[in-house]
This record gives structure tokens, C-alpha cells and sequence, in this order.
């Protein structure tokens, strides 16, 4: 897509950016900028921000709490709220929650253990920029790695985003405890993502399928077409 100006965060501890690059990159055409946490100001004219997963600061405090406060984040919450797309995946989603641009938290997982493997998510709610390219009620097998990945947030805020059609994606069986199987929500105006599973991990039939590649396909093309 020519033109199109997307950008990777990277905090100190993320391992996943690299990856969120690279898929950008291959679904549309353009390598995104890198953006280090420290930076005051993010890119002018960007179409697409995402923040990636891993562990930043250690998971230190609470998963995505540090790096919430680091500089760039003003920046990035002043972007969403602009209406600029914000996709924050794991530990990504930590920090969208972290700093208030989606309700609720991540817990750790009811397990006690980390889990890495590949879940089968219901799509919810296909009407996003970011799920355009589903059916409603699509199955899809979308990697998950993480220790903190249940999604806690009280009955009213639940029911609100059942309400609004907030749910993105939904666990077809929990993994992790989070409550009414959340795997991925919305913010009220629809450009913010966070979701725990990996997308960015099932691009390619190489890593075992492509079901996440339709998730980017389908922002860039809402993008083109807005």
C-alpha cells in the first residue's frame, strides 16, 4: 500500500516488535517506523499504531503499568484518541488497559502457568476496521503465549461491552480464566484493539497458518477505502 505510515513501539523488554514489524511489512508492502519508548513524539501522518508484545520493564509493578507511563505513550493516547488505529497485542493489550485506553485488566493466568500455544478464537464482533475481514461467528486458530493474559473487569463494565458489541474475540475454550471468555476488545469509537492471541504469529502457511493475517489485511484495506 503505497504511502501507508504505520509504527512499531518498542519498549525495553519487548520481543515481539520485531515480528509486529515484519508482518506489517509483508501485508502491506511498507516497512512501519520504529519507535522507542523514549521518544517524546510519535511520526507525524501515521495511519496504524501497534504496540507489540513481550514483557516490557520486566513485567515489574504490573504487566504494561511501567511502560503505560513511558514518554511515547502521551503520545500514542492523544493518536487514538484522534481516531488514529492503535492494535495493542499481549503485552501490548497490558498497556492499553494501563493507561485507560480500554477498561479492565490483565491478571495472571488462572493456571498459575505460562501458556504457548495455539487457541481457536469465535470472532465477535466483525464490523471493526480491525475485523472486517471475518465472518461473524468465524472460528480461527491464533497463537497465544503469555502469563498474565486473563482478562478481569467488573459486571457493568462486562456488560457494557457485550452491550455495545465491544467483544472482538472471545476464547472458544478459556485458556487462561478470563472473564466470559474474553480474548480481545474494542474501545467505544472501534480504533483500538487489544487482544492477547498473536495474530502477527499466523501471517504465513510457515507458521501454521494465516488466520491472523486477515486481521491486518483488513485494517489496511479499511484505511485505503476510508
Amino acid at each position: 500500500m503505497s504511502g501507508f505510515r504505520a509504527a512499531v513501539i518498542t519498549f525495553p523488554g519487548s520481543n515481539c516488535d520485531r515480528d509486529m514489524a515484519m508482518a506489517l511489512e509483508q501485508v502491506s508492502g511498507t516497512a512501519p517506523i520504529r519507535v522507542w519508548h523514549g521518544d517524546a513524539d510519535l511520526p507525524e501522518r501515521l495511519d496504524f499504531i501497534a504496540l507489540p508484545g513481550g514483557f516490557s520493564y520486566g513485567d515489574y509493578l504490573r504487566s504494561g503499568a511501567m511502560a503505560a507511563n513511558s514518554p511515547i505513550m502521551r503520545s500514542v493516547v492523544n493518536a487514538a484518541e484522534r481516531g488514529v488505529p492503535v492494535l495493542g497485542v499481549c503485552n501490548g493489550f497490558q498497556v492499553l488497559t494501563e493507561a485507560r485506553l480500554l477498561p479492565g485488566a490483565l491478571m495472571r493466568n488462572s493456571v498459575q502457568t505460562f501458556i504457548c500455544r495455539t487457541v481457536t478464537l469465535t470472532v465477535e464482533n466483525n464490523q471493526s476496521l480491525f475485523t472486517g475481514g471475518y465472518e461473524a461467528g468465524q472460528s480461527i486458530r491464533i497463537p497465544v503465549a503469555h502469563h498474565d493474559g486473563n482478562y478481569f473487569a467488573d459486571e457493568e463494565t462486562l456488560d457494557r461491552l457485550e452491550g455495545e458489541s465491544r467483544v472482538a474475540f472471545r476464547y472458544a475454550e478459556n485458556c487462561n480464566g478470563s472473564r466470559r471468555d474474553i480474548a480481545g476488545i474494542l474501545n467505544e469509537a472501534g480504533n483500538v484493539l487489544g487482544m492477547m492471541p498473536h495474530p502477527e504469529r499466523a501471517i504465513e502457511p510457515a507458521q501454521g497458518g494465516t488466520d491472523g493475517r486477515i486481521l491486518f489485511e483488513s485494517a489496511i484495506k479499511g484505511l485505503v477505502e476510508a
